[in-house]
């Protein structure tokens, strides 16, 4: 038989020992698993195993169109009274905007102005007096597939803030979010962080002007209410945005006066910004306005520089600290919908665990008993090689912080099948070259030669498969994927060096003549 030589052994034995400490974390009691460093944590548990909540999210993307259109009614009005084009009327109706003009002779510079300042929109004019802006639904669909790119992040980033461990965050057709939070039995906090928008901006009250309905307002101008402290009051509020939220680099709670307050940072051209407004317009009212509610309208006493302020409002810890977290975390491109919620309680994920670890065992113990009844001596090496292989498996998830679901037991079962079928080639394949009337040594090292071949042709395709189950599939079936194509690399270790390992230390112990299976 070929030598195995001494880097060989000292290299697997250093695996073995790394697996060992690295697997150990999952054996400790749960109340003392709280204090082991960062680097030494057991797996991760899924929303199956572990219970938690799951809620399906979706995009209202209707909102997105309106937006767009109140984006373009307010750069035509701009546009319009940049090249002093009068005008009767500027309003939006399904997906297009109309500009009426009060001089039909302008119509045709109206239609440059404006298309000036909106490429890529389809304008032309409608009657004698009348522009027509439409939206073309290539750059809708485009608007929307980034909308919800960019709510998918900003929902991982706001779980993330929220501090909870493994989340799975995944979108799912068209419009659609789920979102999986294992160990968080109480998902209304959550749905609230998720549920809000977060879109705040700084925009001026109108002066001078109160009490009016939306008939009356003054051009260029919306009606909102009022939020926390300021709920029951209507504010008549500029549509300009003075200065963007998305300016904002950070955001904490803090107190002011016993009062809970939250503390906001612009970046530089946003601090820049808010020092030019506030220094333009002192002794006017600056709306701070939140998901378009006004939740604090302050009088500027003087101009406000440095690039950072408090936003008032009667808040309580805790809403100080979601509005923090929310306005760190960023705000959502348009409103998401819960349309699914569920709880998974954790007595679930026990009987999981149990029926998985039963269904695990029943396995092994009936393979361990089919290898020593038909290999022997064989059958025992084959039967290590298989704990070792499954103490990796556990230490490589464990190291990576894996997360583990039902399907991943699976996984584990099936390849600890894979890795009993490398060892039955190797042992078939050493029989049949012992029978044929070679000597011992030659019978061991052909084992394992020939059948390499085999073992690692069959173990590739099975990773191909795994492979395309983790790109194409989602949640449970990706778990499933990760841990067998993880326990196929570590059967091909178990099968390729433990064994042979064993077997080389078996034969050495004593000049052997008769192959034991």
């Amino acid at each position: 038989m070929q030598q195995f030589s001494v880097s060989k052994m000292v290299m697997v034995f250093a695996v073995i020992l790394a697996s060992i400490f690295f697997a150990l974390p999952n054996m400790i009691p749960a109340e003392t698993r709280k204090s082991l460093p960062s680097w030494w944590k057991p797996m991760n548990l899924g929303l199956d195993l572990r219970g938690g909540s799951y809620l399906l999210l979706e995009a209202d993307t209707s909102a997105l169109l309106k937006e767009q259109l109140a984006d373009i009614e307010e750069t035509s009005r701009s546009a319009l009274r940049d090249v002093k084009i009068a005008y009767r009327t500027i309003r939006s109706a399904d997906d297009s905007v109309f500009v009426t003009v009060n001089n039909a002779t302008d119509v045709e510079a109206a239609r440059k102005a404006i298309a000036a300042v909106t490429p890529g929109m389809e304008i032309d004019v409608q009657g004698e007096d009348r522009v027509h802006i439409g939206v073309p639904e290539r750059l809708r669909r485009e608007r929307q597939t980034a909308a919800l790119a960019q709510s998918l992040e900003i929902v991982r980033r706001r779980i993330d803030e929220f501090g909870t461990t493994e989340p799975n965050i995944q979108r799912q057709g068209n419009d659609r979010i789920r979102v999986e939070l294992p160990g968080v039995e109480n998902p209304e906090r959550v749905k609230t962080l998720l549920g809000q928008t977060a879109k705040m901006n700084f925009h001026l009250l109108e002066p001078n002007v109160s009490g009016l309905d939306a008939r009356d307002l003054p051009a260029g101008t919306m009606l909102l209410q009022g939020s926390g402290e300021l709920s029951g009051q209507t504010f008549v509020v500029r549509r300009r945005v003075e200065v963007s939220g998305e300016r904002l680099i950070d955001s904490q709670p803090s107190f002011q006066d016993g009062k809970a307050v939250v503390n906001f940072r612009f970046d530089t051209a946003g601090g820049k910004r808010f020092g030019q407004v506030t220094s333009a317009n002192v002794g006017q009212n600056l709306a701070i306005v939140l998901d378009n509610k006004v939740i604090s309208a302050p009088r500027l006493l003087g101009p406000i520089v440095g690039g950072s302020g408090i936003i008032t409002g009667g808040f309580t810890t805790q809403t100080a600290n979601d509005l923090a977290l929310l306005l760190r975390a960023g705000a959502l491109p348009v409103p998401l919908v819960v349309l699914e919620e569920r709880t998974i309680g954790p007595g679930l994920g026990a009987d999981s665990i149990a029926a998985g670890a039963t269904a695990a065992l029943v396995g092994g113990g009936l393979v361990v008993v089919f290898m020593i009844i038909a290999y022997h001596t064989f059958g025992l090496f084959a039967v290590f090689g298989q704990i070792f292989h499954m103490l990796t498996l556990f230490a490589f998830l464990s190291l990576v912080g894996g997360t583990l679901t039902l399907p991943g037991i699976a996984g584990v079962v099936l390849s600890l099948g894979i890795a009993v079928d490398a060892n039955v080639l190797i042992y078939e394949r050493m029989r049949e070259e012992f029978q044929s009337g070679k000597s011992l040594v030659n019978s061991l090292t052909s084992g394992f030669q020939n059948a390499f071949a085999t073992i690692f042709d069959s173990n590739l395709t099975t990773f191909i498969a795994a492979a395309i189950l983790y790109f194409l599939g989602a949640g449970p079936v990706k778990g499933f994927a990760v841990t067998l194509a993880v326990g196929i690399a570590t059967s091909m270790f178990s099968a390729v060096m433990i064994t042979r390992m064993q077997v080389w230390m078996w034969y050495r112990a004593a000049k052997r003549t008769t192959l034991p299976v």
